[in-house]
């Protein structure tokens, strides 16, 4: 098992049932007390940020990961159907393991897939696509507008 002092920056550990890569750590020594260790945890299936402080030496779990990239193909119901880049085997995983951007993959597009054994850990897809708009509502298009912009009840976020 390893300690505080193997931490570094993008190590995965589980901590309190879920995995969480720690994004930032500072090993403190205070003049009174016992050392300490402040981190900055996010968790791989929430995305939540925690700040945690563990004790100098304490024991934690480094879990191994696997990132592999992944074509996308095809969806078939529930299931997304992806090719591996190195092995070309075709695989299907559920739809609900790529979360909410799912509806934006073009088929062709690459993907990486986070595993812990044989875990869907996280899916990262493209950050950026390129779509076609094919219909929208007649009133938008007065947005293009400067002089009918203030007619409108729009705001800019």
């Amino acid at each position: 098992m390893a300690d505080t002092s193997d931490f570094r920056n993008g190590l995965i550990i589980k901590y309190k049932n879920d995995l969480f890569t720690i994004i930032e750590f500072q090993h403190v020594k205070p003049g009174k007390g016992g050392a300490f260790v402040r981190t900055m945890l996010k968790s791989l299936r929430t995305g939540k940020v925690l700040d945690n402080t563990f004790r100098s030496g304490e024991g934690i779990e480094i879990v191994r990961v696997e990132r592999k990239k992944y074509q996308y193909l095809f969806r078939e119901g529930d299931f997304l159907v992806c090719m591996d880049n190195e092995t070309y085997e075709q695989l299907t995983y559920l739809k609900q393991n790529f979360g909410d951007g799912v509806d934006y993959l073009k088929e062709s597009e690459e993907i990486e897939i986070l595993f812990s054994k044989d875990d869907i850990i996280s899916v990262e897809i493209p950050i950026f696509v390129y779509l076609k708009v094919m219909q929208t509502e007649p009133a938008l298009e007065v947005i293009q507008q400067p002089a009918l912009i203030n007619r409108l009840n729009w705001k800019p976020e």
